[in-house]
């Protein structure tokens, strides 16, 4: 009867109401942020111009860029940043490179790395040509997902470099895949596995499964790969997140082990290290000197190290980081001359 779809109608109503006074908010957002970013009007102008309050503007306006209804482009080249971008292009002979301002109070800060990555893989998203991303892990890679705007992008395929689980079968905190496979609307193809197995002889088992074999097929053919660098120490990543034992972590260091990328851990030289905890990694394996776009996404003084030995071993052949630690990079480059 009638009677009985009354309350469905007023909750359908009620639904519908929230839908636009949330849509309107927006709407209000999006153009509050504008008349301060980009026309330039202050929050007392803004408010005039809106009807609404002065912090009612504010409100706005912050809404605007948490929402992310606002892209910030700094459009004035900055010349250090160049003249490092241009140096560490020359001398690693890279096919990326960018360099963002460091902040002196933060080293680590990761925000300005995050949009220019994001640019980067936006870049490649845009394509109308099918593309094969490959995407490695950590929470960089994870910062310029989230930076990424809401795309459409039916025609790539996003496949993951390295295991998403930890040994009790937990999925990894910065694992990326599939986080941007939502924003973005790609198919994806994450690695279902630890990112390091218990034994070297489960590898060969685990990756003849099919879905396995797929995945690691595709990372070989990837179009342009994303992956983020990490240090080895004690604050390594590989053992702050739990993947390897402290003990693990010493001989790694005590073998040359200066850095590691999606598991695996390299040497001064970038030359990936036999045995030990790299017999039981299960990422796709690292190309040194791959002719397609790898892109290092790296700060911080203690991953230094770490980057340059990357670069010198070609396991990357393009670079995002911040001027401080290029700075670093390319003093690490002129000191190893001067001991030679």
């Amino acid at each position: 009867s009638f009677a009985r779809l009354v309350p469905e109608l007023q909750k359908r109503v009620r639904d519908m109401s929230g839908s636009r006074q949330g849509d309107s908010k927006l709407d209000d957002a999006a153009r509050a942020g504008w008349l301060y970013y980009v026309a330039g009007n202050t929050q007392d102008e803004i408010a005039k111009k809106m009807r609404v309050s002065r912090q009612s503007a504010q409100r706005l306006v912050s809404l605007a860029v948490s929402e992310k209804l606002i892209k910030f482009r700094l459009d004035h080249p900055i010349g250090r940043s160049m003249e490092l971008e241009e140096a560490l292009r020359q001398r690693f002979d890279l096919n990326v490179c960018r360099v963002v301002p460091s902040d002196p109070a933060s080293q680590n800060l990761v925000a300005g790395l995050a949009v220019a990555g994001a640019s980067e893989i936006e870049s490649h998203l845009k394509q109308r040509e099918p593309q094969v991303i490959a995407l490695g892990t950590g929470r960089v890679l994870r910062a310029c997902v989230e930076e990424l705007p809401k795309m459409d992008c039916p025609q790539h395929r996003l496949v993951s470099l390295v295991g998403n689980m930890h040994s009790d079968g937990s999925a990894t905190r910065f694992n990326v895949v599939v986080k941007m496979a939502d924003r973005v609307g790609a198919e994806h193809f994450p690695m279902p596995l630890t990112v390091l197995v218990k034994s070297a002889e489960e590898l060969p088992l685990l990756h003849e499964q099919a879905p396995i074999a797929n995945t690691r097929r595709l990372c070989a053919e990837a179009d342009v790969t994303f992956v983020g660098i990490g240090q080895i120490g004690p604050d390594a990543p590989l053992l702050v997140d739990g993947f390897v034992e402290e003990e693990e972590t010493r001989i790694l260091m005590k073998n040359g082990a200066i850095g590691e990328i999606v598991g695996w851990a390299f040497d001064a030289d970038g030359r990936v290290i036999d045995g030990m905890s790299n017999a039981r990694v299960s990422s796709a394996p690292l190309i040194p000197g791959n002719p397609r776009p790898v892109i290092g996404l790296a700060n911080g003084a203690a991953k230094t190290a770490a980057i340059l030995a990357a670069l010198k071993g070609r396991l990357i052949n393009g670079l995002i980081t911040d001027e401080s630690s290029a700075e670093l990079v390319l003093a690490g480059v002129k000191s190893v001359k001067n001991d030679v």
